[in-house]
C-alpha cells in the first residue's frame, strides 16, 4: 500500500502541497480551464475554509461543497463541515453570514434560508446549507420559530415572504 501511495505522490506532486489543493483539476474528461463551474466551486471551497479557520482560530474542514437541485424545486449549496460547533455559530454569526452571502452570490444562488444541520443529539455542525426554497417547502421552514425550530437545525437566516 505504501508503495502505491508513494508512486501516486511522485506522479502528482502538486496535490500534496498544503497550499495547492486545487491545482490542476480534471473533471468529466475535461482538462485545464474548460470546466469553469468546477473551478469556481473549488475556489470558493478553499476560500471559505480558509476564512472560517482564521475567524474561529482552530482547524475547521470544509470536506465537501455541493450544489444541488431537488425534485421538489428547491436548490442551493451544502457545505459538509468538520470542526464547527453551535457555539461558534452563536459567537461568530455576524462574521459568518457575509462569508455565506458572498459564496452564494459568486455561485449564482439566491438563498431563501441559510441553516446549519447538526449531528443529532450534539452541538456539532455537520453541514451549512444555503437553500432557495420551492413553494411546497417554504411553509415547512416558515412554521418554525427561533434559532432552533427543530433539534437538528440551527437557523442563520430566513427571508420571510411579504
Amino acid at each position: 500500500m505504501r508503495l502505491l501511495q508513494n508512486t501516486y505522490k511522485e506522479s502528482n506532486p502538486g496535490l500534496f502541497k498544503w497550499g495547492n489543493r486545487t491545482g490542476e483539476v480534471f473533471a468529466m474528461g475535461k482538462r485545464g480551464g474548460e470546466n469553469m463551474i468546477l473551478e469556481e466551486i473549488l475556489k470558493n471551497r478553499a476560500s471559505f475554509e480558509e476564512k472560517i479557520r482564521k475567524l474561529i482560530g482552530r482547524p475547521v474542514l470544509l470536506i465537501e461543497l455541493d450544489m444541488f437541485a431537488l425534485p421538489c424545486g428547491c436548490s442551493g449549496i451544502t457545505a459538509n463541515m468538520r470542526g464547527l460547533e453551535v457555539d461558534d455559530l452563536d459567537v461568530f454569526e455576524p462574521q459568518i453570514l457575509p462569508l455565506v452571502k458572498d459564496m452564494a452570490e459568486s455561485l449564482g444562488v439566491k438563498p431563501t434560508v441559510t441553516f446549519a444541520r447538526l449531528v443529532p443529539g450534539s452541538s456539532i455542525v455537520a453541514s451549512l446549507n444555503w437553500r432557495t426554497l420551492c413553494l411546497r417547502c417554504y411553509p415547512e421552514f416558515a412554521r418554525g420559530t427561533g434559532k432552533m425550530p427543530r433539534p437538528d437545525l440551527y437557523m442563520l437566516l430566513f427571508e420571510r415572504r411579504k
